[in-house]
Parts: structure tokens; C-alpha cells; sequence
């Protein structure tokens, strides 16, 4: 069997290479890239995030295609809660010597297939050595017109909170992983670990929700009451969850009779879905729905739901504290 060509045996500028070919842009190439100029009254939007192998992924459980994919979306889903439309990508790649090369070139093919949804590319970045696979992203956007940006702090009383896309698959994906790897007791449950490895929200609907009069944006990244708080702290206002607008569907009720586990926690504090939430006083805006309410605050909780305090609220924190 020929052996696999590793990261040692094909040196920086061949990683570099393999990169190119399979995430291939015009812009890229040269010192740093040069964008095409943004159309007239925008502003620059950029915001950056990373996975660290055993801390954010594992190559035994997503591919390296998906963690190219899952890059690029919790970076775009960023720039998307903010109003504002994905222009284009950076990569900062660390790994270690002995990584196959046809690793790299996958990750870089996810980057391209989930660039290219948004019409964008990967336009530059680094390589280097490090002791586990780390894929840094750097995303950069236009927020276009004159309307502010979707900020945490522009929720108002009076005013719906929407959501566009799934809540609490990535949380029940991670749990079957968690529990079972790839051999899952049940092939029905398998788009839910599919969902975690390769988050998906549809491309433009930030923009859309603040072109339609949506005012506080958000993406479900460390957990859905946890990104709520943020909004309703940032704010000084109270947000309601309705219950059924959010209820676990058939597939997460599926995974927690198998994990023997209540499924109300992966929706409510699952996180890493990137569902956009966000508030406005008009109806919906296309591709959202209405899942509950901000309220003036009157009392020690900043969200509920169905007026009643949960106890799943903790979500992701990067450092823990107490640990």
C-alpha cells in the first residue's frame, strides 16, 4: 500500500499548494488580498473564531470536509447577526507534522463548498506547525445602507423574537457522538450528528432580517437561553421563549429516548446550531419565524420560557469557571 504523503514530506509551500488548488481564488496569492471595493455607504464588518481538534472537532467522528464546512459557517453565521453580507475568508491552519496531507486539502475543499454558497472565497492565510489541528477563520463583511447594525444592545419592549434555522440539533448530535461514535443504534437520528459536524443556516438571511426592520441579532452559538441573556442583558429588557414555537421535534425527542435524556436541554442550552435569533416590530422577516416576545424587565430573570425561569441556561463557556 503507497504510503500517505504527510505534512513533513511535502513542506510548507506544498501545503500552501494543496490549499490553493482546492479552495482556488484570484484574490489569493500575493502578501495579502486586495477585496473589491464595497458599494458606496457600507462599512467593514469582521469578526474571527477557531476549532481546535479534541476541543472542537475529532477527525474520528467529522471528516475533514465537515470541519472546513463548520469553519466557515459559525464565522459567516457571525458576520450574518450582524446585518451585514460575508465578503470573503481567511484560514490560519496549525498541524502537526505527521497529518496526511489529503487532511489539509479536505478541510480546504469544505472551505470552498461552504464559500461558495455565499458567493465568496478563501482569499488567504498561514500554515504552521502545531501539536493539534487548529483551523482559524477570519471572515470579513459589508454591512451596506444607512440602518444601524443588528447589535446586541438594540432590543425593545413590544418587539418579537424570530429565529431562522435549527435549535438544539448540534447539542443532540454531539450527545449520540458522545455516546455512541459513528455506530449509532438508530440510522433516523444520523442528520442530527450530521447537523453537529456541519452546521448549515441559509446564506443571506441577516441581511434580509435588517432590510425587513429586524433591530438585535444574534447567532444560537453557545446555547439558545445563554444567547438570549446576552441580548436581553445588552438591551436591559426581559425576553420570552414560547414553549411550543420551540419544542423538540421528533428526532431530538428520538435521540433522548435513546441517551435517556430530556431533549429540552439541547434545545435550550445546546448551542453551536447558528441559528440566527433576532427581534423586530413588523412580521417575521422570509425565512423566520416567531418563537416569542421581548418584555419590559421586571424582575431578576432576563429570559424565560413560558414566563417561567429553566434550568437549562448554562451553554458553552470557553473557560469554565471553577474547573
Amino acid at each position: 500500500m503507497k504510503n500517505t504523503p504527510t505534512l513533513r514530506d511535502v513542506g510548507e509551500h506544498g501545503v500552501i499548494k494543496e490549499i490553493v488548488a482546492a479552495a482556488p481564488s484570484s484574490l489569493n496569492g500575493d502578501d495579502a488580498a486586495v477585496l473589491l471595493p464595497m458599494a458606496p455607504n457600507s462599512r467593514t464588518v469582521a469578526t474571527t473564531d477557531m476549532l481546535v481538534e479534541g476541543h472542537h472537532f475529532r477527525l474520528d467522528w467529522s471528516s475533514p470536509f465537515q470541519v472546513g464546512m463548520k469553519a466557515i459557517t459559525q464565522n459567516y453565521a457571525d458576520i450574518e447577526a450582524m446585518g451585514a453580507r460575508p465578503l470573503g475568508a481567511l484560514m490560519a491552519l496549525g498541524a502537526p507534522l505527521d497529518t496526511p496531507v489529503s487532511v489539509v486539502r479536505e478541510i480546504a475543499e469544505g472551505i470552498a463548498k461552504r464559500t461558495g454558497d455565499y458567493n465568496t472565497e478563501l482569499v488567504g492565510g498561514d500554515v504552521t506547525q502545531a501539536e493539534k489541528i487548529t483551523v482559524s477563520v477570519t471572515a470579513i463583511g459589508a454591512l451596506g445602507g444607512d440602518r444601524q447594525p443588528l447589535a446586541l444592545s438594540s432590543a425593545r419592549a413590544g418587539q418579537k423574537l424570530v429565529a431562522h434555522g435549527r435549535i438544539g440539533w448540534s447539542g443532540a448530535g454531539w450527545a449520540l457522538l458522545e455516546r455512541f461514535g459513528r455506530e449509532l443504534p438508530d440510522p433516523a437520528v444520523q442528520p442530527l450528528v450530521d447537523f453537529h459536524c456541519a452546521p448549515e443556516i441559509d446564506p443571506g438571511r441577516g441581511v434580509i432580517a435588517r432590510a425587513a426592520g429586524a433591530t438585535a441579532m444574534t447567532d444560537n452559538s453557545d446555547g439558545l437561553m445563554h444567547d438570549l441573556m446576552s441580548i436581553a442583558k445588552r438591551s436591559g429588557v426581559h425576553i420570552n421563549v414560547f414553549a411550543d414555537a420551540i419544542a423538540p421535534d421528533e428526532l431530538l425527542v428520538r435521540a433522548g429516548e435513546l441517551l435517556e435524556h430530556d431533549p429540552w436541554d439541547w434545545v435550550l442550552a445546546g448551542g453551536e446550531d447558528h441559528t440566527l435569533l433576532g427581534t423586530t416590530m413588523k412580521d417575521p422577516p422570509s425565512g423566520f419565524r416567531v418563537i416569542g416576545e421581548v418584555t419590559r424587565r421586571n424582575g431578576a430573570d432576563y429570559a424565560t420560557v413560558d414566563g417561567k425561569p429553566t434550568p437549562y441556561s448554562t451553554g458553552w463557556e470557553s473557560f469554565p469557571q471553577g474547573l
